[in-house]
């Protein structure tokens, strides 16, 4: 069975429980998402997955699509509308249950499951040492100036040069960032939303893939 979804991040809110506990949460929009393809280890492909499409409220037109994408989805027979966003869901057993055209909504989770969520991290542009990799800053005073300087960053002695990996300024976020261990405080599965308690990363309106954890707490 498959074992995750596809959504995309609305915001963050609150709810209430009945003891008056306020809990932060990020609502996700996941699904409902449709079997475009199929894959098993006994045919070509060599291994179990699933290819599952997020349908959007207003999914694109066959003839807008390219060439390549128009095959693929004329492969399903027309059983599947086409999608933007596609991704791949690795199965532990056979896919013979799973067949093309076949919904996965939010009914999979329940509250209090742990899951994995998967983003696109918000992109920040070109950092500093201070921002991007939390740098102490220099003293602002007696005539200072190395006050958000990165300092000295390789002897000039040995090894005269500046080693691979070392901390520095450059391009910050816009990058696959995975947290795990996350708490799905409430399913709503009449409007396919997840409220999952803190935060997940990527900016609103960004697509997300929600997976069960990988490793469950004791």
């Amino acid at each position: 069975m498959i074992n995750g979804i596809i959504g995309r991040k609305i915001g963050m809110t609150q709810i209430f429980a009945a003891d008056g506990m306020v809990t932060p949460v990020t609502v996700i929009k996941a699904g409902p998402c449709v079997v475009v393809q199929t894959k098993s280890s006994a045919g070509a492909d060599g291994y179990d997955a699933v290819q599952v499409g997020l349908v959007d409220e207003r999914p694109p037109k066959l003839k807008n699509v390219t060439k390549p994408m128009r095959g693929h989805f004329e492969k399903t027979g027309g059983g599947t509308p086409p999608t933007r966003i596609l991704k791949e869901f690795r199965l532990d057993g056979d896919a013979g249950s799973l067949n093309v055209g076949d919904k996965i909504l939010v009914d999979q989770f329940a509250d209090g499951d742990l899951v994995d969520v998967v983003g696109k991290s918000k992109g920040r542009g070109f950092a500093g040492t201070v921002k991007r990799h939390n740098f102490n800053r220099g003293p602002e005073s007696h005539g200072s100036m190395n006050v958000r300087a990165p300092g000295s960053i390789g002897a000039s002695a040995y090894p005269s040069r500046v080693i691979k990996g070392t901390r520095s300024s450059g391009h910050m976020g816009d990058e696959r960032v995975t947290i795990k261990g996350l708490t799905i405080a409430r399913v709503d599965t009449e409007n396919n939303l997840l409220m999952i308690r803190g935060a997940v990363p990527g900016a609103n309106g960004s697509v997300v893939v929600v997976q069960k954890a990988a490793r469950q707490k004791k």
